[in-house]
């Protein structure tokens, strides 16, 4: 079983429309949707929920109002402004400016605030018409999101192992922050999208950098290459110097973004030149992985 991911350095590249079409095409896989704080995955994919799993993140202060003596040494200790006087001076805790630290509940002389675990999203288990798919929520405000990203990778992994699978295929958060390396950890094989624009191909460098330092291996495609050709051909000088294979370039087409207002992957949606493409660039992973495989 091999675990496939699609990151971006940047948000907007595309790359949960390339793992719709990639959902419609690869054979035997499990998909997970691993960009839990904008997951959208499941508009394209339309899946129907047979688990719901409820996520712990961490803990937040919860102060309790008839012991408190209102002294204020927790509102001047918080450095996240999440506790605060009412006008009745009656202290108050704000769910979702509190960051969990714990200072509080330490100085508080009466003992009156206590750090309690919290409800920070859901995590599903689906079936889709593509296969099984495992995805998440992450609350407003919330954080821990590489945790979560963890066992939605834990039970799609689990998923394709049990029933004997060949990939899983995941549609990793844009970035380089800690959900992405919670994405990236331990995969055969990361394909990086990217756009021709300078803050594209700054971001790309970074994210296969960062790839590199997990010692994940990296391929790239380019989204809507034609809409500058200067940056697209700048795009595949860098990819061949730092020996990243190019897998594709996809053009820009409005019908694209048609098949996301419908809620189709591409490749169902319609049969033009970035759909085509977008099959291609599977067929060349598929090689990659199975090249990779073959050589051990």
């Amino acid at each position: 079983m091999k675990q496939l991911v699609i990151i971006s350095g940047k948000g907007g590249t595309g790359k949960t429309i390339i793992s719709a079409a990639i959902a419609t095409i690869a054979q035997n896989k499990v998909m997970a949707d691993c960009d839990v704080d904008a997951a959208n995955l499941h508009l394209l994919l339309q899946p129907e929920i047979q688990e719901t799993h409820q996520f712990i993140g961490g803990d937040k202060a919860i102060i309790n109002i008839e012991e408190c003596t209102r002294c204020r040494e927790c509102v001047d200790v918080c450095r996240f402004d999440a506790i605060a006087e009412k006008e009745d001076e009656e202290i108050f805790i704000d769910p979702i400016s509190c960051e969990g630290c714990g200072v509080c509940s330490h100085v508080c002389p009466v003992d009156a605030i206590n750090m309690e675990k919290v409800i920070s999203g859901e995590w599903y288990v689906s079936k889709t018409k593509y296969g099984p798919f495992v995805h998440a929520r992450l609350g407003i405000g919330e954080e821990n999101s590489g945790k979560l990203v963890a066992d939605v990778r834990k039970k799609a992994k689990e998923i394709a192992e049990q029933n004997n699978m060949d990939f899983v295929i995941i549609d990793g958060p844009p970035g380089i922050g800690c959900p992405v390396i919670s994405s990236l950890s331990g995969t055969d094989l990361a394909l990086v999208v990217t756009e021709p624009t300078l803050a594209g191909i700054h971001d790309m460098e970074r994210v296969v950098q960062m790839a590199s330092h997990f010692k994940t291996r990296t391929a790239c495609c380019i989204n809507k290459f034609d809409i500058n050709l200067e940056n697209s051909a700048q795009i595949e000088i860098w990819c061949e110097k730092n020996s990243i294979p190019l897998l594709g370039k996809i053009p820009f087409d409005e019908e694209v973004t048609e098949s996301m207002v419908q809620g189709i992957p591409l490749t169902e949606y319609t049969k033009n030149s970035a759909s085509k493409e977008m099959k291609n660039i599977w067929e060349k992973l598929h090689t990659l992985i199975v090249r990779e495989e073959m050589t051990k």
